[in-house]
């Protein structure tokens, strides 16, 4: 999908270039939700902001002016609870990527609240006008000396009774932390024993795990989030996390949107019994409508794994205090807390 763009007129009077994104992401760099929610809403209201590219320290402006559709990443959304209905009065559709998991007790994620405040905020986003969706991730899935595939069921089965009614699908991926030494060291140097996933290993957890969701009536559609591995035998399929199946499904009366997205909206056709018939690959929807997709829009600029398509984020990394030690979107947990105590929310960017 090609890049809108268009001109602005910055906060300090300079008129600049922007590109004018229709769906952006909020964001895979760092949780925003958390941390900035202020900040972002007061760039909402000044309809731009300024993203720094991660890889030649060059800045590009980012309209608002186009945006329909956000997807929110969190492991904890509380502080954007408040500002939903603001959403609302633009317009704007969203769904929230919830990572929400069980490492309190190996302190992993020491920055996170407690597990029993992150399942209500989880619940009560899920019933909130004006949310799409809530989708529940557990990841990443982390093998140590003190956590084996039992235990990561045990902590599985634990939130999933809890969200049940709640989300309908459960993203999980499986943590590859060699490639990445500065994670590496800072599992290392706390004390953490990790250990790499096997193919048997991963193919014993999605075995499990699938029972599991069968056990327990869950019904949560099973998908992994960047993984190489095929788990269709125990009926987890390939995931996209910025999703345009989703996004259809929540704002399908967003013609614009759908135009953008190369969605055809039909009438369903009734069989011989009254039941509506769908084209092949077709995407339900509410009544007798159905959309199809009329092009791919799979996001060319990430991970070769990576099935999301296009969307903007608007993200910085080194800025996240939750400090979980797996992270790699931040040189260290010091210099992110440093970051974040010294934010601005007024200002065009996350940090400077």
């Amino acid at each position: 999908m090609k890049q809108r763009k268009t001109k602005i007129i910055t906060q300090h009077g300079k008129e600049v270039e922007a590109i004018a994104p229709m769906i952006l992401s909020v964001s895979r760099a760092t949780d925003v939700p958390a941390f900035y929610s202020e900040w972002f809403f007061n760039r909402l209201e000044r309809g731009y902001c300024r993203w720094r590219n991660p890889f030649n320290g060059g800045d590009i402006y980012v309209s608002f002016e186009n945006v329909q559709f956000i997807v929110f990443w969190s492991k904890n959304p509380a502080p954007l609870i408040p500002y939903i209905s603001r959403l609302q009065e633009h317009g704007i559709n969203c769904y929230i990527q919830y990572t929400l998991n069980d490492y309190e007790d190996e302190r992993l994620e020491p920055g996170v609240p407690p597990l029993r405040h992150r399942i209500e905020t989880f619940k009560r986003l899920a019933e909130m006008p004006g949310v799409g969706a809530v989708v529940w991730r557990s990841d990443p899935l982390i093998l140590t000396d003190k956590i084996g595939i039992d235990d990561l069921l045990r902590k599985i089965d634990r939130i999933g009774n809890q969200l049940t009614g709640y989300s309908e699908k459960l993203v999980f991926s499986f943590a590859d932390i060699a490639p990445y030494r500065k994670v590496s060291g800072n599992l290392t140097s706390h004390g953490i024993n990790y250990q790499e996933w096997s193919k048997s290993a991963m193919l014993d957890f999605a075995r499990q795990l699938s029972e599991l969701n069968h056990r327990n009536s869950w019904n949560f559609r099973l998908t992994t989030c960047a993984e190489k591995i095929d788990l269709g035998e125990y009926g987890i399929a390939h995931n996209r996390c910025i999703d345009d199946e989703l996004i259809v499904r929540i704002a399908w009366q967003d013609a614009e949107l759908m135009k953008h997205l190369g969605m055809d909206i039909r009438q369903s056709t009734p069989d011989l019994f009254g039941q509506p018939t769908l084209p092949e690959g077709a995407i339900p929807l509410d009544g007798d409508r159905c959309a199809v997709r009329t092009r791919q829009n799979r996001d060319s600029g990430q991970r070769k794994l990576c099935c999301c398509i296009a969307a903007k984020d608007i993200g910085q990394y080194n800025t996240c205090p939750h400090g979980c030690l797996y992270c790699y979107a931040n040189t260290s947990p010091d210099s992110a807390r440093r970051n974040f105590l010294h934010h601005n929310p007024d200002a065009e960017t996350i940090i400077k």
